[in-house]
């Protein structure tokens, strides 16, 4: 596995035509005895999981591009790469396809598949015909030349053979020499014909020919040749702008001629397919594939190059964090970073983490905050902002946490982001909504980390709540000053849209801080004001944040709504709807059904008692009936709980009067209580003489704050005068607990109470006994 030869990254081509990453591992050709054949294999150099298992077939057409690269499709729109570390691997993997199917290692493609319309003639085709015969590279040839390649275009078969006969005869370079001439002359026929033959040429999809024809020398020839669209009156100036206007910037002096050349290359050929080239049918989309793999393959290395070059990268950010820096030459740097990051989205996701990790220990977030007053500054680090956000939104929350201690409210990064958002100047507020997704990915606790020190999701959603929610909020809150909905103009309900998105967002995922916010600032009702705009999305977007605090079923909320009156603007906006069964009357409506459904029974007696003769006439929906028979139900059942009260306390009264009074027909139970009484009587005598006390006319029951009915009771204390008092509250039983006199009851009996007590609250339900030992 040390072997670097076969260190190999594999590629998948997606549904976009983005070539993804699909991790980095080694290569090897072996028999697999399951697919009966020689097959790639590609394991995983971190935990040697396979990556890769595709059985070499002969029918295959693999590509080799660049040296390093390695292309094949497997089945319709499936494309696979393998991008080696080093020639020489690619150069062995490939010489073993080659062996597998026959073929001559020195081709840089094996074969293409045989279209349907082709295979019955493709045994017609002799074998030793392997090029296309190719007409004399003169100016009289060219229409001819031109015919020859817009041909071949239709046969993947033809289309190799005439790449092949390009290759083999340097034919590319005269036919650029020849574009020199005819531009001299100013031959606009010839030229005419030299468009179609390049545009032909890049269409044959051969990263050979592309090496060829964007080389240093070539290039602007290329360019040149594509400005001469016969359906154009007049030749576009590619050329003047890729020279004159574009210009190559170096923030900081670039030393690797590589490098620097491969930069130049890549942003020409971006230019030639984002510009030059016509967007392709349906039936070309396939002819520029490879154009999009050179250039992607190109960003890789770039990224790499400059990554590796510690001292560029340091050089940088000291320039960007130096405040002495010139505005110009600042705006350059954030600039120079931003098309950084931009590229290295490029990059494997391992490759990726470490690329954002160098950046954030050489200071990129510090960086960001200085010469924020520069628009393009400021835009350009939102954009980086935007990358960071993306990569590690833990990392970016740390770090603006640490800002307060540092600047002011105004100057913080969060800050920043929200008032570019709330300033968005375009009418459909694209950026706004990218910035507010940033906003969410941020607050989103389910994103937020949990150690035992330290809990990132409390400090950060405090954090947030008492620096940024206010600036949030502000243009929101200055709309609807004074109940009134001041400014109802479409960008404007956009913004407020957005706003109350995030909102809802909050009520959904923060529970304290939020409530806490929705109170002190009485939020709910400045939102529902929106409900009288004339925009029905923020109307909505008004009514979905009420719901979803309703949908939390939280009392809390619910006492602030009633208390408020807050069903009012809601109510309002339903009657003055009418009849008209639209989105806003749906809304609406499954509001009420759900506070119905889920029997909320605060709400439901508020909307009945106050709204509900405004509501009665509506009857296409049973919702507001089904809400008036909660509301009777609910009555009539604490109707009948008061009822079954007051009855269960007069029938315990009359139990309690033939309890105590049983001894009218009970001579015996009689004779028991008497004999109880002397005998209590006179133990109670003998305890207070031992005790030496006195109970003080039953003082405990005049000061009742006394009376303990818990295992912490009251409890006798002697003062050195000789008088008894009383100690409130003491975790011992007293005296006459642990050593009761005869004739007191047991544990779990009624304790008796002394007559004078008899005025006294209610304590276990013992009423008329003569005397109270306190348990």
């Amino acid at each position: 596995m040390s072997d670097t030869r076969r260190r190999v990254k594999v590629y998948t081509l997606n549904e976009d035509r983005q070539w993804d990453d699909r991790g980095t591992g080694h290569v090897s050709s072996t028999f697999v005895e399951r697919l009966k054949g020689i097959s790639l294999l590609v394991r995983a150099e971190s935990d040697g999981s396979l990556l890769l298992e595709s059985k070499i077939s002969p029918n295959t057409a693999y590509q080799k591009q660049q040296d390093t690269l390695i292309v094949w499709s497997e089945a319709d729109n499936y494309d696979l790469a393998l991008s080696f570390q080093e020639k020489a691997g690619c150069d062995e993997i490939w010489e073993k396809i080659c062996q597998v199917q026959g073929k001559d290692p020195a081709l840089d493609i094996t074969q293409d598949p045989i279209d349907e319309s082709e295979e019955d003639h493709f045994e017609e085709i002799p074998e030793t015909t392997h090029l296309v015969e190719l007409p004399p590279c003169e100016l009289g040839r060219l229409e001819e030349i031109a015919d020859l390649v817009t041909s071949v275009l239709s046969s993947p078969i033809r289309r190799e053979k005439l790449a092949l006969a390009l290759m083999s005869e340097g034919y590319i370079k005269k036919l650029l020499g020849l574009f020199r001439v005819c531009e001299d002359l100013d031959n606009r026929e010839g030229l005419h014909h030299l468009y179609e033959i390049v545009r032909g040429v890049l269409f044959l999809n051969k990263a050979a020919l592309f090496e060829v024809m964007f080389s240093d020398d070539c290039i602007m020839d290329v360019v040149g040749c594509l400005e001469y669209d016969p359906a154009l009156v007049q030749p576009k100036r590619h050329r003047e702008f890729l020279t004159k206007t574009a210009k190559f910037k170096e923030v900081i002096p670039i030393t690797d001629s590589e490098l620097r050349q491969k930069i130049h290359q890549t942003y020409r050929v971006q230019y030639i397919q984002d510009i030059i080239l016509p967007t392709p049918s349906v039936f070309e989309e396939n002819f520029l594939s490879t154009l999009t793999s050179f250039i992607f393959f190109n960003k890789v290395e770039i990224v790499s190059m400059l990554q590796e070059d510690e001292k560029f990268l340091t050089e940088v950010f000291a320039q960007l964090t130096d405040e002495a820096t010139e505005e110009s030459k600042r705006r350059e740097l954030v600039n120079f970073v931003k098309e950084f990051c931009a590229f290295s989205q490029t990059l494997q996701p391992q490759n990726r983490d470490a690329f954002y990790k160098t950046l954030a220990n050489l200071g990129i977030l510090p960086a960001l905050e200085i010469g924020m007053d520069d628009l393009q500054v400021r835009a350009a680090a939102i954009d980086i902002f935007s990358y960071l956000v993306e990569f590690s939104p833990s990392m970016v929350r740390e770090f603006v946490m640490q800002e307060p201690q540092q600047t002011e409210d105004d100057v913080l990064l969060i800050n920043v982001v929200i008032k570019q958002m709330i300033c968005d100047s375009d009418p459909e507020l694209g950026g706004a909504v990218q910035l507010m997704g940033l906003l969410r990915t941020l607050i989103d606790p389910e994103n937020m980390l949990a150690s035992t020190n330290k809990t990132e999701k409390t400090e950060f959603l405090s954090f947030f709540y008492k620096y940024c929610m206010h600036v949030l909020t502000a243009p929101l809150l200055a709309n609807t000053a004074h109940d009134k909905n001041s400014k109802d103009n479409f960008q404007t309900a956009q913004l407020l849209a957005l706003i109350l998105e995030l909102l809802t967002f909050c009520v959904e995922h923060h529970t304290y801080h939020i409530k806490t916010y929705i109170m002190n600032k009485d939020l709910l009702r400045r939102v529902l004001v929106l409900m009288n705009s004339k925009h029905t999305f923020l109307a909505l977007c008004a009514l979905r944040f009420m719901r979803r605090i309703i949908g939390l079923k939280d009392e809390y909320y619910n006492r602030y709504i009633i208390k408020g009156n807050l069903f009012e603007p809601v109510i309002n906006a339903l009657l003055d709807n009418g009849t008209r069964y639209n989105l806003l009357n749906s809304a609406i409506i499954e509001l009420f059904e759900f506070i119905k459904v889920e029997d909320i029974k605060s709400l439901i007696a508020h909307i009945v008692d106050n709204f509900y003769k405004a509501l009665e006439s509506i009857e296409y929906v049973q919702t507001f009936k089904g809400l008036k028979g909660r509301y009777e139900q609910e009555k009539d059942r604490q109707s009948q709980k008061l009822n079954r009260y007051r009855r269960d306390a007069r029938s315990m009264d009359e139990d309690e009067e033939l309890w105590f009074n049983d001894d009218d027909d009970d001579e015996d139970g009689e004779a028991v209580e008497r004999r109880m009484d002397e005998d209590f009587s006179d133990s109670y005598e003998k305890f207070m003489e031992a005790k030496k006390g006195n109970l003080l006319n039953c003082g405990c029951f005049r000061h009742p704050e006394n009376f303990v009915l818990s295992s912490r009771i009251t409890t006798w204390s002697e003062k050195s005068s000789g008088s008894a008092s009383l100690t409130p509250g003491s975790d011992s039983r007293c005296m006459a607990w642990r050593n009761p006199p005869p004739g007191v009851p047991p544990p779990g009996r009624p304790r008796p109470q002394p007559p004078c007590c008899r005025s006294a609250p209610r304590f276990d339900g013992c009423w008329r006994w003569k005397t109270c030992w306190i348990l």
